[in-house]
């Protein structure tokens, strides 16, 4: 018979295998929690602040290209470097590069610095991206994918609960310019103590890859099979949907409907509750019962905000809309683990960068689409990004659909 003790550890061991808790993932759950927690204190309100520094709709509107854009192009060289360098020097050279943004956008307040310095502070979020994708891929086993991606996103989201709201009572009580830029100080504190966790990393051994195959672009392209170029597909329009009223949902918020900076806290972390009550049992079922169902339903949930926003009138009808916008968290852990799933295991990395760069890099032009209709309206620009959701989610629908079919000849 067990001690009590003894029955502690082996629940503690069942929990953890549960969420797939090993090593490796619980340090980069920490890094991921603190870099975000400092993040997320200003990260939402830039395009507020490039609009208090005089910036004008079409520099916001680079603003938001920018940062998709940047996205794109930083995921596939990021997982060529953790392919090469390993997981913990490629974590901590993005984290350090990341702060280096942060101190410019600090000592500069100018919207030019905040241009320039996105080529900087966002490199922990985008490098980092494959190389997440490829610690989950290398660390737990194919069944238990979308519970480790899972986890990684509520860990993830408990900031964006969070963070938002002290950093709209930041604005609220110093300004939108002064409230960034302490926002900002204590970013770069918490990314900094940060590095000390990400040292801890143990690397993975794994398969070595030749190096003219580790750098061809094109042979990662190639290699995608059939499934992962549709779900590639689909992911591209319905990112369009998120993208195009993306920059502006927090100016329609406080200009159009009149909502404080606490306000929009609130709204974010309600995003984040949401989101988080839904990520976890979402991916344990997936991974048990299929994840084609969930990405349809995380598709749907993506159409449905912009529709929402259109006819919010008030903060309260604004709480439901930003509760939808985070449900569209239901499926998504389920659609990267079927990224992982569709990549070869040595060159994971490697494809999950390709992935997002062809992803990323064709979804940036929607930030343009976005500024562009948001000049001739909110109501244009919602309705615009919803009809691109419609025809994402119909489509995947209809891939799922033909391999059913194709499987059942067979």
């Amino acid at each position: 018979m067990q001690t009590p003790s003894q029955q502690n550890v082996s629940s503690a061991r069942r929990l953890a295998g549960f969420f797939g808790l090993k090593r490796n993932l619980v340090i980069l759950l920490i890094a991921i929690f603190v870099i975000g927690a400092g993040e997320e204190l200003w990260m939402r309100f830039v395009p507020k602040y490039l609009q208090a520094l005089g910036a004008t709709v079409l520099v916001i509107g680079l603003y938001d290209a920018l940062r998709t854009l940047l996205g794109a192009i930083y995921a596939y060289p990021g997982g060529l470097l953790v392919d090469f360098w390993g997981h913990r020097r490629a974590f901590i050279i993005f984290n350090l590069v990341s702060i280096s943004g942060y101190v410019l956008v600090l000592l500069i307040p100018h919207w030019g610095a905040v241009i320039a310095g996105m080529f900087l502070f966002l490199s922990w979020t985008c490098f980092s991206l494959p190389a997440t994708f490829s610690l989950v891929g290398a660390t737990l086993e194919a069944n238990r994918h979308s519970m480790g991606v899972g986890i990684q996103s509520v860990i993830k989201r408990l900031p964006i609960m969070i963070a938002p709201l002290f950093g709209g009572m930041l604005i609220d009580r110093f300004g939108i310019i002064s409230g960034v830029r302490i926002a900002l100080l204590i970013s770069i504190f918490l990314s900094t103590l940060t590095i000390l966790v990400q040292r801890q990393l143990h690397e993975e051994m794994k398969q070595e890859v030749a190096a003219e195959d580790r750098w061809n672009f094109w042979r990662s392209l190639h290699e995608f099979n059939a499934p992962m170029r549709r779900l590639l597909l689909s992911d591209i329009l319905v990112r369009f949907c998120e993208r195009i009223p993306y920059a502006w949902v927090v100016i329609f918020a406080m200009d159009y409907i009149g909502v404080s900076g606490r306000q929009v806290g609130i709204l974010t972390t309600v995003e984040m509750l949401a989101a988080t009550l839904c990520i976890i049992p979402a991916s344990h079922f997936a991974d048990r019962h299929g994840r084609e169902p969930f990405v349809i339903v995380t598709f749907i949930m993506f159409t449905l905000f912009p529709i929402s926003l259109l006819v919010s009138r008030s903060f309260s009808a604004l709480v439901i809309a930003f509760m939808i916008r985070g449900f569209k968290e239901f499926g998504d852990t389920s659609r990267k683990a079927l990224i992982i799933g569709y990549c070869e295991p040595q060159r994971c990395g490697q494809m999950v960068g390709a992935y997002y760069l062809v992803r990323d890099l064709i979804v940036s032009l929607g930030a343009i689409l976005g500024a562009y209709l948001w000049k001739l309206g909110p109501a244009l620009n919602f309705v615009g990004a919803a009809a691109l959701g419609v025809v994402g989610t119909i489509f995947y629908v209809k891939t799922i659909r033909d391999q059913r079919d194709y499987r059942s000849i067979i």
